[in-house]
């Protein structure tokens, strides 16, 4: 296995184009082995979730071939309350895809003595990995969790680097340090919070996983204007963990079924649009980006077909459509003040009317005085509808 190793991730990332020429000096001095721990569990490199975990003190060589995967390594589970070799509920902490760190780093474009903020220090790797690219003196980073923060500070010394590392919430950035050149979010955010827009000076760079409510995300590449706003494309998908400050814990379906048993209430009507139609990442965005407080749950069935589950954050109006295999029209039901359906059904179909547009064409404006935040196609000008 270990044949592989730090060079033949290199050369793939190389290959792929998530690693460029200038990152890969920062890439050999800072070996990512140095910032995973022991005990770990892989992402699967094909279909989502983690594999079994793998422990460096038992298996040394399948922790080494795992580091040198370009996969996530979850290392930490329902915020620390979980232990043992077992999968938790929810994973809390990890050492990023490789692919998708250097992606980042390379779209948030960091010239020598750029000063930077990192909010999520996570294992450390991408800390260290600035500190060798910008220099220790110009590197912040953040982070929320204290046993996370403790790991990371010591592997990140051990390797040499002496970044300013903060124990604290990283939505409210580190003001001693402001201004920002560049502000590096290794968690998605529903938000951009503002303090992050505001200790950025202008020009500078913020670029963040954002995540609809719907489900889907992608990372966003802002530039602070003038004005005070950011402002910027999206530069392809993306799946982090949520900031921690804005998870939710979503109501179960009986809450919105008010005590009855399904349909409840609902009134039944039908479409062609199939579930499975915006079940996908891209459509799931773009209809996340159109809609407010609506998210999607699949209950399925051992015979393969399944009801889509549509619900909103106010708890006031639901939705389902049933999946079967080789139908051409589908069973809706719909309840409350909001016809959930209709709204993502309005927002696909505006999506597929303009040729079915891909993450690169979406940007994002977010006001850091109002917190809005606007979606749009292609320029600013060109806003999003927004339905519901």
């Amino acid at each position: 296995m270990r044949e592989a190793g730090p060079d033949g991730l290199a050369s793939r990332l190389m290959e792929s184009g998530a690693l460029t020429s200038d990152w890969l000096p920062a890439y050999q001095a800072v070996p990512r082995e140095l910032f995973v721990p022991d005990l770990m569990w892989p992402g699967r490199t094909e279909g989502v979730g983690q594999a079994d975990a793998v422990d460096r003190r038992e298996d040394p060589d399948a922790w080494f071939h795992a580091v040198y995967s370009d996969v996530s390594l979850t290392t930490q589970w329902d915020d620390g309350r979980h232990s043992g070799t077992t999968k938790g509920k929810v994973p809390t902490c990890s050492n990023s895809q490789p692919s998708m760190v250097f992606s980042m780093l390379a779209a948030l474009d960091v010239p020598p003595e750029t000063k930077v903020l990192e909010v999520g220090t996570g294992t450390g790797w991408n800390a260290a990995l600035l500190s060798e690219r910008v220099g220790s003196q110009n590197v912040t980073s953040v982070e929320l969790d204290p046993e996370n923060a403790m790991g990371a500070r010591q592997r990140i010394h051990d390797a040499g680097y002496r970044p300013r590392l903060v124990v604290g919430d990283g939505a409210d950035g580190f003001r001693e340090g402001a201004p920002y050149d560049r502000v590096l979010v290794t968690a998605s955010v529903t938000e951009v919070p503002r303090e992050l827009v505001a200790q950025t000076r202008t020009g500078g760079v913020i670029v963040a996983p954002y995540a609809t409510t719907y489900g889907s995300g992608a990372v966003a590449r802002l530039i602070v204007q003038r004005d005070g706003t950011a402002s910027g494309r999206f530069v392809g998908s993306s799946a982090f963990m949520r900031l921690r400050q804005q998870r939710r814990a979503w109501k179960n379906v009986r809450e919105y079924l008010g005590g009855q048993p399904w349909p409840a209430d609902g009134v039944k009507s039908s479409t062609v649009l199939s579930p499975e139609a915006v079940g996908d990442w891209l459509p799931m965005f773009a209809i996340g980006l159109q809609t407010l407080g609506v998210f999607p749950w699949a209950e399925r069935y051992a015979d393969g077909t399944y009801t889509l589950w549509l619900r909103d954050t106010d708890v006031t109006s639901w939705a389902t459509v049933d999946y079967e295999p080789g139908r051409t029209e589908y069973d809706v039901y719909q309840s409350g003040p909001r016809e959930l359906w209709s709204e993502v059904e309005a927002a696909y179909w505006w999506w597929d009317a303009r040729g079915c547009p891909g993450f690169e064409r979406f940007g994002l404006t977010v006001d850091a005085e109002n917190g809005a935040h606007t979606p749009w196609l292609d320029s600013p000008d060109k806003r999003l509808p927004i339905v519901g």
